[in-house]
């Protein structure tokens, strides 16, 4: 596994013997390598979900895509043909005891690195255990006593941490079936969260407006502020940077060695409503394609809504737009692929957490984004 990807100056050279995914991860940190806007026709929308998308993720292999609702559903999806290979229906409030399934909305899900475990996370305070492979349901694990708001795998592990609005991180084996510990510090519902390989994770925390890194081995944490508004999402970038986004509108870049952002951008999708009473386009998800400089911002708003593509600065200082998507609704997830060569938007007529309004216009379901490179120097060396 390789954690840290250094970019090449203008004049390296890939060397054959490189596995290939590191010789292409190298080639996209490349500066003389950029994104460009996809043709629109080339972005396909994947419709099945009767109800806003709230989550999704890519297997390892990059072969499939997992999304689940507000329907209660959960599609598994085969990304070269967008076909539909599975289909865990949801159930009506009062059928829990006897159905197999989710019977709430569900907010979260998480993949492990190795394909084999899917869990989801719902507003009934369940998480729920699958086979990726299969769809069967293994087992279900309670403990939480709120909405489940936030899940992920640590790497190379089948540890897996969920986060609540119960303002508590758990952590659980999901290979034993068993819960570990449980953490607290957040004073807000926990919005969001997630992890890559160091025993740690990070967290947002709602209206508490802090970013939380969780030390899960010394059972302490590092608190940060920056954001004017609700946090409601972050990703890591790296094991040493983080991006968040809120409802302040804001994107920040986070170092975990500084307690404030080490780069924001205000404002990120711009402005809606009258003249005088402006508000900034909720940002409501955010994703990084993995020890890479490249970010994705996604907006919600009643209108004009966005996938924005970030460049991260030299030491991830400032933010350099590449290119934006329009889209109808409330972006609700984004994940990049583990190659970097798509970018998945689940996307819905509400956002994630609530009911605040309603974009009768927008079409429940995922967008896949093909990122297009150029290389303004050279082309990769076979």
């Amino acid at each position: 596994m390789f954690h840290e990807i250094h970019c090449l100056s203008r004049t390296s050279r890939v060397h054959i013997g490189m596995p290939l995914v590191l010789r292409y991860l190298m080639f996209l940190c490349s500066p003389c390598v950029q994104l460009v806007a996809p043709d629109p026709a080339e972005i396909r929308l994947l419709r099945g979900h009767k109800l806003s998308v709230t989550c999704l993720v890519i297997t390892p292999d990059e072969k499939y895509i997992f999304s689940a609702s507000k329907d209660c559903s959960i599609i598994k999806w085969e990304v070269e043909s967008g076909k539909k290979v599975q289909k865990i229906a949801g159930g009506r409030k009062g059928t829990e005891d006897r159905h197999v399934g989710h019977t709430a909305h569900i907010l979260c899900m998480a993949i492990s690195s190795d394909g084999k475990y899917l869990a989801t996370g719902d507003l009934n305070k369940l998480i729920m255990i699958w086979e990726a492979a299969t769809c069967k349901f293994l087992y279900k694990f309670t403990g939480h006593r709120d909405a489940v708001s936030g899940l992920a795998f640590r790497k190379g592990t089948h540890d897996l941490y969920s986060a609540s609005h119960d303002r508590s991180v758990k952590v659980w084996n999901v290979a034993e079936n068993a819960y570990v510990e449980t953490l607290f510090g957040h004073q807000d519902v926990i919005t969001g969260l997630d992890c890559l390989g160091r025993e740690r994770c990070v967290t947002a925390g709602g209206r508490d407006r802090t970013v939380r890194v969780w030390k899960i081995s010394e059972e302490s944490q590092l608190v940060f502020h920056g954001h004017e508004g609700s946090i409601d999402c972050i990703q890591l970038i790296n094991e040493e940077h983080m991006v968040s986004g809120g409802d302040d509108g804001s994107v920040c870049i986070w170092s975990v060695n500084k307690k404030r952002p080490v780069s924001r951008v205000k404002q990120a999708h711009g402005l809606q409503g009258r003249a005088g009473l402006e508000q900034p386009f909720w940002v409501s998800s955010v994703a990084a394609l993995h020890n890479s400089d490249t970010v994705a911002s996604g907006a919600s708003g009643s209108h004009n809504s966005a996938v924005q593509l970030w460049k991260c600065g030299q030491g991830f200082r400032g933010l350099e737009p590449l290119f934006s998507v329009p889209v109808t609704g409330f972006v609700n997830s984004l994940k990049f692929s583990n190659s970097g060569k798509f970018l998945v938007a689940g996307v819905g007529q509400e956002h994630r957490l609530g009911r605040w309004w309603r974009t009768k216009e927008a079409k429940n379901g995922l967008y896949i984004i093909p990122l297009i490179r150029q290389n303004t120097e050279q082309e990769l060396e076979q």
